[in-house]
């Protein structure tokens, strides 16, 4: 953008003064005079060549002059310019006559009418001009400039991207969301095609995900692929304190995009803007719903085919206003939800391109262990391995590093400085254990890939479980694994110890929030099919501040009940297997205790033979290290009902608190 020269003017304005202040200390010899101070001088000094400018009242002499003329000493002498003005009368003309001429100087008449007056105007009128213009320029930075934005204020904040460099290939794990807008770039390379069929292409496509699944890259991917321009903008973008300001913006995005048509608007954010109106007190009409309202009508008259396609964002398509998701307006809903394992892999790959990865490094491994992760997170994975490998002198990036930047993205980095007691540290190690026990134990539990009694973030330690399989529908015996898995470590405690810690506090909430779910939402209690969920997101001011629960105070009591019951059947549950499976329990927590970190392989090493290290494993060197995610096959176990009639469960008996300190005690002296 070119830079007005208006800029340029305080540059000017000083390179000015110097000079004037440089032509003033030039002319520090010379000597302006008045009429009787020149009479005096004129009786002891020497002229030299002196002019005259002869005018009607006024006669203005320049020349020089030798000051002390009559002094012996020539130091005292000194030549000096001079200019005075003299009243023009036949007096003064004789006398200066005879006073410039009688020490030889020589006298030049000009006459001050041939001289040029456009130059004596314009010498009189530029410094002016210039004054003039500064302090314009000075109003319009200072002063003026808030009041000159204000026109500025309707003009759109969409910023235009002519040549889109993103592809399809740069987006990944979204395919089918990838043909629902292949038409849109079909319409947008060649319209005609369309219109001869009577096809309407979508005014409008509204993307539906959480945060980081890549809504807006696949946008951007639509543009780069049709090669049209993309307007973004959020729709923060549109709201001001001033009334009209959002209403305005709306129509020049609009005017500027049937300009560069076909392209792509996008808008990011929808929901600032697009909430559901009439849900304030005390009316309607802010600046938010005009605004909202605007859309609404551009949108709805826009012509069919004009070559304008709107794409909006939002992660609360709950609160959108019924009038912007109608037919005609936003005429498709396409929902990018987080990427499965092979999406993560395909996700994995793209973000990999310009890793330096070792060849221990397998993506897909690291798909499987990150479940629920978004394309940003998975981003963020390789980004923070790199950096560590950075951070340790490495020149590859290696699994180790992904390993503990998976950690750091879900619980933040390892609090190796913080310490535990004897007592806390051999807490902490039963605590784990629980819950990686009922992980190996129970049939429908999620698998456990990792557990650590380093500190991280807010936890003392975790366990890191993934899902044997993703799905999209959980069973009822699958959320009651989750509870009783959740219940592990508090159990395990109280097994142990006689008494439970604060440290449980985390998975009371999770274990709480699934047992009100399968009461209240998904009705799997004795209550029966019937949903008595709170009303969910966020409250609308005036509406919902109304609205009471959906049942009676004797429901209630029932809800607290049935969730009882089950959190009660759950850790009835989770004592009989780590009862049942004290010893193992025993030998996690040691184990923990002496190293502070298990994989899954060494925890079905402990399992299955009784040691970290498995005993039947080749010894070579060279052997490459088994995979994290795949394990050995695990026995097949029956339920422990069904065990109860072919033997006799394993009795907790024979393990006392004493046999427990031995052990602890040999484990410390072997670790030293």
């Amino acid at each position: 953008m070119k830079r007005n020269w208006l800029n340029y003017l305080p540059t000017l304005f000083v390179i000015s003064i110097i000079i004037s202040l440089i032509a003033y200390t030039s002319q520090g010899t010379s000597d302006r005079m008045n009429y009787s101070e020149f009479r005096k001088v004129a009786k002891t000094a020497e002229f030299g060549d002196t002019t005259m400018e002869i005018d009607s009242t006024i006669i203005k002499v320049n020349g020089t002059y030798t000051k002390n003329a009559d002094s012996k000493n020539k130091s005292e002498q000194s030549k000096k310019q001079f200019s005075v003005i003299v009243p023009n009368t036949e007096a003064n003309q004789e006398w200066l006559e005879k006073t410039l001429t009688d020490d030889g100087g020589e006298i030049s008449v000009s006459d001050p009418s041939s001289g040029n007056t456009w130059i004596t105007i314009l010498a009189n009128i530029i410094p002016l001009v210039i004054l003039a213009i500064f302090f314009y320029y000075m109003f319009m930075h200072m002063g003026g400039s808030s009041n000159n934005k204000a026109f500025d204020f309707a003009k759109s904040r969409a910023q235009m991207e002519q040549n889109v460099k993103t592809r399809f290939k740069d987006v990944a794990g979204c395919e089918e969301e990838k043909e629902e807008v292949k038409e849109i770039i079909d319409y947008l390379r060649s319209p005609k095609r369309f219109t001869d069929m009577g096809a309407h292409i979508p005014k409008g496509i509204l993307m539906v995900g959480p945060p980081g699944t890549g809504k807006t890259l696949l946008a951007k991917a639509v543009a780069g692929e049709a090669n049209v321009p993309f307007f973004s903008i959020s729709g923060s973008d549109f709201v001001e304190m001033f009334v009209g300001t959002g209403a305005g913006r709306v129509r020049d995005m609009f005017k500027n995009a049937k300009k560069a048509a076909p392209c792509i608007i996008f808008i990011d954010e929808i929901d600032a803007v697009g909430r559901q109106r009439g849900a304030g007190m005390g009316g309607g009409n802010d600046e938010r719903e005009q605004t909202l309202n605007q859309l609404l009508v551009e949108m709805d008259g826009m012509t069919d085919n004009v070559g304008i396609v709107v794409i909006a964002a939002t992660n609360r398509p709950d609160i959108l206003d019924p009038a912007l998701l109608r037919s005609g307006r936003f005429d498709r809903r396409i929902t990018v939800s987080l990427p499965d394992v092979k999406g993560r892999e395909a996700i994995l790959k793209v973000h990999a391109r310009n890793k330096k990865l070792a060849d221990n490094v397998e993506l897909h491994n690291l798909a499987a262990r990150t479940p629920g992760f978004s394309g940003a997170d998975l981003a963020n994975v390789l980004n923070e391995g790199a950096i560590l490998a950075v951070r340790n002198h490495e020149k590859q990036i290696t699994m180790e590093d992904l390993d503990e930047a998976i950690d750091r993205v879900m619980m933040g980095p390892a609090k190796k400085s913080k310490t535990y007691n004897e007592n806390d540290k051999r807490l902490v190690s039963y605590h784990e254990a629980g819950h990686a026990v009922i992980g190996l134990k129970l049939e429908d539990a999620e698998k456990v890939q990792k557990v650590t009694i380093i500190p991280r973030g807010e936890a003392g330690g975790y366990n890191l479980m993934t899902p044997k399989e993703e799905k999209y529908f959980h069973r009822k015996s699958e959320l009651l694994a989750q509870i009783t898995g959740l219940l592990g470590g508090r159990t395990a405690e109280q097994l142990v110890f006689g008494e439970v810690s604060a440290g449980a506090v985390n998975d009371i909430e999770q274990l709480t929030k699934i047992a009100k779910n399968m009461v209240r939402v998904y009705g799997m209690s004795s209550l029966g099919p019937i949903q008595y969920a709170d009303p969910q997101g966020n409250v609308f001011l005036g509406r919902d501040y109304t609205q009471g629960n959906s049942y009676s105070d004797g429901i209630a009591g029932e809800i607290d009940r049935e969730v009882r019951k089950i959190v009660d059947e759950c850790q009835k549950k989770c004592t009989k297997i780590l009862t049942e499976n004290r010893s193992l329990l025993d030998l996690i927590a040691g184990s923990l205790y002496e190293h502070e970190t298990l994989t899954n392989e060494e925890i079905m090493n402990l399992m299955n033979y009784g040691t970290i290290e498995n005993p039947n494993a080749p010894q070579e060197d060279d052997a490459k290290p088994a995979p994290i995610i795949d394990e050995p096959a695990e026995p097949e176990e029956k339920e422990p009902e069904e065990e109860e009639n072919d033997k006799e469960p394993e009795k907790p008996a024979g393990v006392n608190q004493q046999d427990l300190d031995d052990a602890f005690n040999e484990l410390t002296k072997r670790k030293d």
